[in-house]
């Protein structure tokens, strides 16, 4: 489809070419993030255990690398929606993006030699923990360009007030979740029963499954993901035009993150004396600096009252966004780290692996997705339907209270001494209904209340927010370190009153800061000049 279509035309044509009432692109980006996340997650599904149990970290050197890698995986989208803006365009970026995670996901399949204890020291394969942090920065990279473009394709299929938009979204969040509920049961099982690199190679698999389908889907998107000047990408400097100069530019810069990965698990050991200590701080702190400042001026510069007041809103919704997950994230750390140690593990007759677990949060959100599609038009259509502002409240809320039902479950414990897994099951249910009140709407605000030509830089931001939630859960989890042999406890009635001190402390921020976001609501909304609609 040519790209000199206005977008009134392309809106049009996509109206013409629908699947169950939503544009076909939209279901292209579906299955392609669906297989994205398949591989991301069942990665992550592996890699607290992984490093806990294969490569002999402690707790802490374990939390630490898992926030490292997850800060950095949510900041690099700040580049990566920039350069799509202003050169790439979204299809080009995901494509890139897409093939630096395939790559990735396959060099995490190499796993070397255990790591064994001789004479009181650890010794591990520090090659193959070379090839490993190699894999995590590639994952990182291609990441960075593929997540904020994908999630910016989705609203560009939709017209501005659309009110299929946040259905659309919630479609496209069940997508991201299929993905996500798949992965756990099907790589951890075999990660954890037949050996690490299986569980990294079926994810690898994943990933190619979803850069074909993207490929091959690209005439549904009617050029809304195109670049928007291609005679500056196509511009070259010496002898080499933009564009390439962009894919080389991020191909080195994989050698920094490759450095930045496996310092910050070194270095965070000194975080008691050398608080600022950790590279990765330092270098999102960068990040956010520069963002901060461009954001500022570009609304100043750019942007009339209105323009102002909206990416206002956004940024609220951005920190928002930013508490909930710091909540949210340690679903990777220490409720992996407490369903593995301190849980029967026995549901509907099998015996489930800390890893498979984490499937509970991406099952629930599909489950109930189809319900929240449905719910948000009906209530609009009697004029009940929450605002936005209001939505985001309850989500934080909900994630506080998922972490009381864990408290309930430590405080009546089986006859063994032992959490039922039931309590999980719960928590995870809590904390799903609250992803569903704030993530898919936060996801919609973005495209909705930035100016487009900002919209995947703001998109960018949104994932910054959540790269410092990553560092949040990380250091929140470490107040529950435990020191162990292989992620073997000795005493399971002391760990399971530091997971209570932690999860009450937890409950504490998300109810609180709840009732905060709950009283700037109608504010929040007034700024976002669309109480019709919001």
């Amino acid at each position: 489809m040519p790209t000199t279509l206005s977008d009134a035309e392309r809106h049009a044509n996509m109206q013409q070419d629908t699947f169950l009432g939503h544009p076909k692109g939209l279901f292209v980006c579906f299955f392609t993030e669906m297989w994205e996340r398949f591989s991301f997650y069942g990665m992550k599904a592996l890699l607290f255990l992984y490093l806990i149990k294969y490569h002999l970290f402690t707790d802490e050197q374990g939390y630490n690398l898992i926030g490292a890698y997850g800060a950095l995986v949510y900041a690099v989208p700040v580049v990566g929606g920039l350069l799509a803006d202003r050169y790439l365009g979204m299809r080009k970026a995901v494509i890139f993006g897409a093939c630096l995670l395939v790559l990735g996901h396959l060099g995490m399949a190499f796993e070397g030699h255990q790591a064994a204890r001789v004479a009181g020291e650890v010794v591990r394969d520090e090659g193959a923990l070379q090839v490993f942090y190699f894999s995590l920065a590639l994952i990182i990279m291609g990441v960075g360009f593929l997540k904020p473009n994908i999630s910016t394709i989705v609203g560009q299929l939709y017209p501005p007030q659309d009110p299929k938009r946040d259905s659309g979204f919630t479609l496209f969040y069940a997508g991201i979740n299929l993905g996500a509920t798949l992965a756990p049961l099907l790589c951890a099982y075999l990660g954890e029963t037949y050996g690490w690199k299986y569980g990294f190679g079926l994810a690898g698999i994943g990933m190619l499954a979803g850069l074909i389908v993207f490929i091959r889907g690209q005439k549904y998107l009617y050029g809304v993901a195109e670049a928007n000047d291609p005679e500056k990408l196509a511009k070259k400097r010496l002898g080499i035009s933009t564009e390439v100069w962009i894919y080389l530019a991020a191909s080195l810069s994989v050698l920094l993150i490759w450095g930045l990965v496996q310092t910050h698990s070194l270095v965070l050991q000194l975080s008691e004396m050398l608080p600022s200590a950790s590279p990765v701080l330092w270098t999102l702190h960068g990040i956010s600096l520069v963002l901060a400042i461009g954001i500022g001026w570009f609304m100043l510069k750019h942007c009339n009252k209105i323009e102002r007041q909206q990416m206002t809103a956004l940024l609220v919704f951005i920190v928002a966004g930013l508490i909930f997950f710091g909540l949210y994230e340690q679903t990777y750390g220490s409720w992996v780290a407490f369903s593995d140690r301190v849980m029967d593990r026995n549901m509907l007759g099998l015996e489930w692996s800390a890893g498979q677990l984490t499937f509970l949060g991406a099952f629930f959100v599909i489950s109930l997705s189809p319900l929240f599609a449905w719910l948000w038009p009906k209530l609009a259509s009697k004029g009940l339907d929450p605002s936005k502002p209001i939505k985001v409240a309850l989500g934080i809320l909900f994630a506080g209270l998922s972490f009381l039902v864990l408290v309930l479950g430590i405080q009546t414990p089986l006859e063994s001494g032992l959490v039922s897994i039931w309590y999980l099951v719960l928590a995870y249910l809590v904390l799903e209904i609250g992803e569903l009140l704030l993530s898919p709407i936060g996801l919609s605000a973005v495209t909705e209340l930035s100016v487009k030509r900002v919209v995947s830089l703001m998109m960018g931001a949104w994932f910054l927010g959540t790269s410092y939630s990553e560092i949040l859960a990380a250091e929140l989890s470490k107040l529950a370190a435990i020191d162990t042999h292989g992620g073997v406890i000795s005493d399971i009635p002391s760990a399971m009153q530091l997971y209570e001190e932690l999860f009450i402390f937890s409950a504490q921020i998300g109810i609180a800061m709840a009732v905060v976001f709950f009283a700037i609501s109608p504010l929040v909304k007034k700024l976002m000049h669309q109480q019709a609609a919001a």
